[in-house]
């Protein structure tokens, strides 16, 4: 189908990281790319703003309108548009085949692919994968939902040995004939309800991740985790489990988490010494944004947690520290019950400083259990939460929402964190 792009009309819709790399993609391949964009051009990084000039690409900005959808031979989406959108229906009503970017990307590789999903863990564990692979002398690339998109990479694979992709409910919802080699499902819970109308709408979307997968694939689930472990007898390729609980309580693996049980799984399908797995994890850092060590200061330690856009992200992060917590949460409701977390919060925090749009959900869920603080800003939450805190405590960053009502992104919340934190 890619091999015939040159002088079609490809309609790019939603231009964030991911449509913007598409529109690249598309003009290497002679496509005649067009885009179609809800936010005003004023938004666009400026050198992108130049590109599409110097081309002449054919847009539209400040909203979709049906003739130019219509005019399109295919429509590609960014993540960010829902599939039940109106130009999305309106290409599909004139037989139009619309594609997501993974799909897209997908097409052009000739490379293996291992795919993360999952409602949690999904950057730690990609990022592991590429650590035991590059140790073990494989050549990886690292992309998809983490932040570079798969899209600006396929064409650059010579010599690379794997792909290894995170990847959303989002993007798995535009797939067509995606076929990763190794899917790993890591964990589900509530997430992303403000896109998906219910929890079985955001699972069938995740299980796509198997799909195409035939008896030469490896699908990797977690036996702990009642609804993966579910999927197994709907999926055609070999399936393998990490997390069992009855093989944790007696091996050398017992005190790890399931994310890193899930990286020595595939570690062990492909064959990488065990020893050599055990390295890496033992040596491995973290992530920037998630449980990240910003500064300790007389006894305080501040952590950033930014990437915690859900609630067991938030859950995961008051069990893991061990200390008494003052926690800075709230952002953009993703239509979540943050009441699940009464019994935690009682016991773990001190004082809850709540910012954006989620304040006052977040406040009845918990303001009779422990004190709450509302602040405008993120600073104001971060000055006040040091006023109050002792030696001892730590100050965490863990918002359990979406950062969009307040920031570009998860990774522009956390490093305004760290800046704020370290004027301090």
């Amino acid at each position: 189908m890619l091999n015939d792009l040159t002088g079609k009309k490809v309609t790019v819709i939603g231009l964030g990281r991911s449509g913007m790399a598409l529109v690249r993609l598309i003009t290497h391949l002679r496509g005649k790319v067009r885009i179609s964009e809800q936010g005003a051009i004023e938004g666009l990084p400026r050198d992108f703003g130049r590109e599409l000039k110097e081309q002449n690409i054919e847009t539209e900005f400040g909203g979709h309108t049906q003739a130019f959808i219509e005019k399109s031979d295919m429509i590609v989406l960014s993540p960010g548009v829902r599939i039940d959108a109106p130009p999305v229906q309106w290409a599909r009503s004139k037989g139009i085949p619309v594609i997501g970017e993974i799909e897209l990307a997908f097409r052009l590789c000739a490379v293996p692919i291992i795919a993360v999903t999952g409602s949690n863990g999904k950057t730690t564990v990609v990022n592991l994968i590429k650590e035991i692979l590059a140790k073990a002398g494989r050549k990886v690339c690292l992309c998809g939902n983490i932040g570079s998109p798969f899209s600006k990479h396929v064409l650059e694979l010579k010599g690379i040995d794997y792909v290894v992709l995170e990847i959303s409910s989002f993007q798995l919802e535009t797939i067509v004939q995606f076929r990763p080699h190794i899917a790993v499902f890591l964990n589900f819970s509530q997430n992303h309800l403000d896109r998906h109308k219910d929890m079985q709408e955001y699972l069938d979307a995740k299980k796509r991740i198997f799909a195409n997968q035939n008896e030469h694939d490896y699908a990797v689930l977690n036996a702990g985790d009642p609804a993966v472990k579910g999927l197994a007898r709907e999926i055609r390729s070999k399936v393998c489990y990490f997390n069992i609980p009855e093989e944790i309580s007696k091996s050398a693996e017992k005190s790890l988490n399931p994310n890193f049980l899930a990286v020595l799984e595939v570690g062990r399908i492909l064959g990488i010494d065990l020893d050599l797995c055990r390295e890496v994890l033992r040596d491995f850092k973290g992530v920037e944004h998630r449980l990240e060590w910003v500064r300790t200061i007389e006894g305080i330690d501040f952590i950033n947690d930014s990437k915690s856009t859900t609630v067991e992200a938030g859950r995961w992060a008051m069990t893991t520290i061990p200390k008494p917590i003052l926690l800075i949460c709230g952002g953009r409701d993703k239509n979540l019950d943050f009441s699940v977390l009464r019994s935690l919060v009682q016991e773990k925090v001190k004082k809850l400083f709540l910012i954006g749009e989620a304040k006052e959900k977040i406040k009845s869920a918990f303001g009779d259990i422990v004190p709450v603080a509302e602040c405008s800003q993120l600073a104001e939450a971060v000055k006040n939460a040091r006023q109050e805190a002792l030696p001892g405590d730590c100050i965490v960053l863990s918002p359990m929402c979406a950062s969009f009502d307040m920031f570009a992104n998860f990774e522009e919340r956390g490093k305004i964190f760290k800046q704020i934190v370290q004027s301090l």
